[in-house]
C-alpha cells in the first residue's frame, strides 16, 4: 500500500502512541546520552514532536528478528507503510535481501560502539522504491540502568534510485 503525506494524519496515530509511548522518551534520552546531541527540544510535546520531526526516526526492539515499534510520519512516508504495517515489520525488510548482510554488520558496529553517525546505505520501501540514506545516526536504546531495549535510527538525507 502506497502512503502519501495526505493519507497520514497530522497527529501521531493512537495505534503508534499505544504501541510505542513508553519507549519514545527512551529514543530521545538514549540519543542524547550517547551522542551528546538533542533529538527533540526539552519541554516539547514528546509524541507530537517525534511524529512531526523533519527527519526520519525509526526504532526496533530486541526480538530475534527485530520488529519496528515506531516510525514517525516521515519514516512511514519514505518506506510507504501505514502505522499498522510498521509495527509488524521486521527491520531487516527495510533493506533488500542482498544488502541485509551489510545491514547486519552495521547493527553489530552499533552494538559494539553504542552509536554511529556516518551510516550510508540502500533501503527499500514496501513498493520496491530504492533509496540511499546518507549520514544516518544509529544508536542503541539503553535505559538508565544499562538495559538494552533495541536500536533506533534517524536521518534527513536520502536520494531515490532508479526503480527496478
Amino acid at each position: 500500500m502506497k502512503t502519501s503525506r495526505s493519507k497520514l494524519p497530522d497527529a501521531c496515530p493512537e495505534l503508534l502512541i499505544r504501541h510505542a509511548s513508553d519507549k519514545l522518551a527512551l529514543i530521545a534520552d538514549s540519543y542524547q546520552r550517547l551522542t551528546g546531541r538533542t533529538l527533540i527540544e526539552p519541554g516539547s510535546d514528546l509524541v507530537a514532536t517525534m511524529w512531526t520531526l523533519p527527519q526520519v526516526v525509526l526504532a526496533h526492539g530486541i526480538e530475534d528478528d527485530p520488529i519496528f515499534f515506531f516510525g514517525n510520519r516521515l519514516a512511514l512516508e519514505l518506506f510507504e507503510v501505514t502505522p499498522e504495517q510498521i509495527i509488524k515489520m521486521p527491520s531487516r525488510l527495510s533493506a533488500e535481501a542482498m544488502l541485509r548482510e551489510e545491514r547486519e554488520a552495521l547493527l553489530e558496529r552499533v552494538t559494539r560502539d553504542g552509536y554511529i553517525d556516518d551510516y550510508q546505505g540502500v533501503r527499500i520501501s514496501s513498493t520496491g522504491q530504492r533509496f540511499v540514506i546518507k549520514q544516518a545516526t544509529v544508536w542503541n536504546l539503553i535505559d538508565e540502568r544499562g538495559v538494552k531495549h533495541g536500536q533506533a535510527a534517524t536521518f534527513s538525507q536520502w536520494e531515490f534510485l532508479e526503480s527496478k
